[in-house]
């Protein structure tokens, strides 16, 4: 398979309706972290918006956010990091009538063939047949590894299986991985892996419960407290395998995100779940591809703050793939439910994937 990207294709703004848009209307937010009312919320879509007489492009966007004016491009911005008096662009029209225009067009799909309105399947579930959705995906990250960014987003599943640890191990160092964003779980269960060889007391391979088992990711969470870091720990330990490990080494941006439920946590996981938003944003903003593996919440929120396209440093705009890997069918289609549009999912067991992917990239030694 010859992997091309998808050329975009950009609205026509000399048809009447763009043409003789208005300006879009600008309000001041009224007080810090409030927008003014009809204020317009972003989608994952690229979305142009008339100011005087030139369509400007929002260059880094994500959904649920409102478009603001500033130093002569358009911001997209988070309510709660408003700023009273921000000129934050107003109208619920997004096909110009407003001023504003949402491109859903920009990247088309190939139409089915056949053109019956009737067809079985046409959904992502466990009966799907992936074996294209492989071979995309491989062609799709040797591309992406010269030319793109790759964020991959875990759960913790992925760091209970000796063979998923080595298969991701495997796409770290060979240069698929450029930033992994996970919770507390991923990076405790794979480091008490890698020094206990467990996961949540039980091996890794054998799946033989050890005795006291139940203790090892809470030794793990306070070894790596008492070092002081994850690579100080690292160091101190002489751990030399597993996920983090291989992060660690090969200097791959991660971001640990907290949640309520956590033991611990580690010492870089933020407890602060708006500077872990932005964090986890700030990755998310490079990303032309995007690997969710076995995790609801940081998924969707990973697919909120991700729109579908990027503009690269040339100005060239493309698409950002999306893909999200679950057992679970829900997990899925929350996704796509939440107005993630462009991702797309398939439906197995995580560990699989992750081995399937590395013997398809032949990454494994």
């Amino acid at each position: 398979m010859h992997f091309s990207l998808a050329p975009y294709q950009p609205p026509d703004f000399s048809a009447p309706e763009l043409d003789s848009a208005p300006p879009a209307r600008l309000e001041p937010a009224p007080q810090d972290g409030v927008a003014p009312e009809q204020y317009h919320a972003t989608s994952i879509f690229p979305e142009y918006f008339k100011i005087g007489d030139q369509w400007l492009l929002a260059q880094v966007s994500r959904m649920d956010c409102v478009a603001v004016y500033e130093h002569g491009q358009i911001e997209v911005r988070e309510f709660r990091n408003l700023r009273q008096g921000d000129l934050v662009i107003v109208g619920r029209s997004e096909d110009g009538r407003d001023g504003i225009f949402v491109h859903t067009s920009g990247f088309p799909r190939q139409a089915d063939a056949n053109g019956d309105a009737f067809i079985f399947r046409q959904g992502r579930s466990r009966e799907t047949a992936f074996s294209m959705d492989y071979d995309f995906i491989y062609e799709l990250l040797r591309h992406e590894h010269k030319h793109g960014h790759i964020t991959w987003v875990l759960g913790p599943a992925c760091s209970f299986d000796a063979d998923a640890r080595e298969a991701f191990s495997g796409l770290i160092r060979h240069g698929y991985v450029d930033a992994l964003l996970a919770g507390n779980a991923l990076a405790v269960h794979d480091l008490e892996a890698a020094w206990f060889q467990t996961a949540l007391g039980q091996d890794i391979y054998t799946q033989e419960s050890r005795k006291h088992g139940h203790y090892h990711h809470l030794d793990t969470i306070n070894r790596v407290r008492r070092h002081g870091s994850i690579e100080q720990f690292i160091a101190a330990e002489k751990i030399s395998d597993g996920i983090i490990y291989h992060c660690v080494q090969n200097r791959v941006p991660l971001v640990l995100v907290g949640s309520v439920r956590d033991d611990g946590p580690l010492p870089e996981v933020y407890a602060d779940v708006y500077l872990g938003q932005d964090a986890m944003r700030a990755l998310s903003s490079q990303a032309t591809t995007v690997i969710c593996l076995a995790t609801t919440l940081h998924a969707i929120a990973t697919g909120n703050m991700t729109p579908s396209y990027r503009v690269l440093p040339d100005g060239t705009i493309r698409e950002v793939y999306f893909y999200i890997v679950d057992i679970s069918e829900f997990t899925i289609n929350k996704l796509t439910d939440r107005g993630s549009l462009s991702s797309r999912g398939i439906v197995t067991n995580v560990q699989d994937f992750l081995v399937h992917l590395a013997n398809g990239l032949h990454v494994l030694p």
